[in-house]
């Protein structure tokens, strides 16, 4: 399973964008899955080590949800907008939040293939930077980070909205740089499966 994570508050760009991403994994036989943290309640991390010792988050709150299909994921796409020139509180808080799995499994993530979507107002917005984060916490958890390639999307997909839907929507270069990376990311998870598969049959 495909798990694509909106770190938007709203229900505009930035989910129609990686509704599209998950859209085109569907179409290539994948199983998706959608969270978004529109409406939902995640706290921040208090970073109160309750996790180190008890092995689950002491903040009883909507991450409760996403656990299990983080578990599941074979993929991750987060998808955020930007602000002040990086990801969005939401998305930030659900990647520290994160550190309560990995205080219950050291190698949760590792072996999962992720890849990125950044939605910024202005055309030079901090798009970048926001997927730079998204990438570090791929690599800190051991989770394989795929860009789009040479040639439009190096780091991932990239857009710029204009703050507003109809924009993101007109956005041509921004689904290229989204094409690109989508089938990049289905590529490799296409390789991993096969790895996966072979070193089953041999044991």
């Amino acid at each position: 399973m495909i798990l694509g994570i909106s770190g938007s508050p709203r229900n505009r760009a930035t989910e129609h964008v990686l509704t599209r991403a998950l859209e085109m994994l569907r179409e290539s036989g994948f199983e998706t899955e959608l969270f978004t943290v529109r409406g939902k309640n995640i706290g921040f991390c208090r970073h109160c080590d309750y996790c180190l010792k008890n092995k689950t988050c002491a903040i009883r709150d909507d991450m409760y949800e996403l656990y299990p299909l983080l578990k599941n994921a074979r993929g991750l796409i987060f998808a955020t907008p930007v602000y002040n020139g990086g990801v969005s509180a939401q998305t930030k808080a659900v990647m520290d939040r994160c550190r309560a799995l990995v205080a219950a499994d050291f190698d949760f993530f590792r072996g999962k293939v992720g890849m990125a979507i950044a939605v910024g107002g202005d055309r030079i917005g901090g798009q970048e930077a926001a997927i730079y984060q998204i990438i570090t916490f791929y690599i800190l958890n051991g989770i394989v980070p795929v860009g789009g390639g040479s040639f439009g999307a190096n780091l991932g997909a990239t857009f710029w909205s204009r703050d507003t839907l109809e924009d993101v929507q007109k956005d041509e270069e921004g689904f290229r740089s989204l094409r690109k990376t989508v089938r990049r990311f289905a590529s490799i998870l296409r390789d991993f499966e096969e790895v996966s598969a072979r070193r089953a049959a041999q044991r």
